[in-house]
């Protein structure tokens, strides 16, 4: 199966139509949404309903579960919580009810899917480094294991046997990259033959930013699109 993999889309629905277009052209068999669809920027709505009706598998993020669980909600930053405010006020009782029943994880053959890290999936634990990935890598069964959250595309890998590896894959952000490259970032795994490789995608991040200023978000949500970080 060849799979498109997008995350961290954050209701920019500027960078996820770029980026479901971009996908359309690739011919892949199902796509599949590694969380945060909401928080952040102007369009929640708009985003839970382009995931709803056209990825096949869907995993909750951070983000998406702040909506709900109000212990997610007090580990957000201060931005964070005001744009899920913004996002209870505009999401759709549809889109509410879809976004409520999303699982933490997924298991796709010997794929797992989880947002955050698979070794405590509502703990919501960043992978930044080497050794975090380390203990990550160890925490889950299956080849691959591909993640969100940090907004930073990367690859870990760990030698499991002879001619064995297994590999935590980090697809970057569709909606707020910060790797210094504003671009919006998915990814494309083959599980034929386990390969993987990353795509970045030009999108309109001013008038993204644009949208989220005249929302009364704060401004620094804009700002930082432009600059990918």
């Amino acid at each position: 199966m060849k799979y498109a993999v997008i995350s961290d889309i954050h209701s920019n629905i500027e960078a996820l139509m770029a980026v479901m277009s971009a996908i359309r052209k690739k011919h892949v068999d199902e796509i599949i949404c590694l969380g945060d669809i909401v928080g952040y920027g102007a369009n929640p709505d708009e985003a839970a309903e382009i995931v709803r009706n056209e990825v096949k598998h869907v995993v909750r993020g951070n983000h998406d579960d702040a909506l709900f669980d109000e212990r997610t909600y007090s580990m957000i930053n201060p931005y964070a919580r005001t744009a899920i405010e913004y996002a209870r006020t505009v999401l759709s009782p549809d889109s509410l009810n879809w976004l409520k029943e999303i699982p933490l994880t997924l298991k796709l053959g010997d794929v797992l899917l989880v947002h955050a890290s698979p070794s405590q999936p509502h703990e919501w634990k960043y992978v930044l480094s080497q050794n975090d990935a380390l203990v990550e890598l160890s925490a889950f069964e299956e080849r691959v294991c591909l993640i969100g959250h940090t907004h930073v595309p990367g690859i870990f890998k760990q030698e499991i046997g002879h001619e064995r590896v297994r590999e935590l894959i980090n697809v970057g952000s569709v909606g707020q990259p910060r790797d210094g490259d504003n671009r919006a970032s998915f990814g494309i795994i083959d599980t034929d033959n386990f390969t993987y490789r990353n795509f970045r995608v030009e999108y309109d991040c001013r008038m993204a930013g644009n949208k989220i200023i005249a929302t009364g978000l704060p401004a620094f949500l804009a700002e930082r699109l432009e600059k990918g970080r």
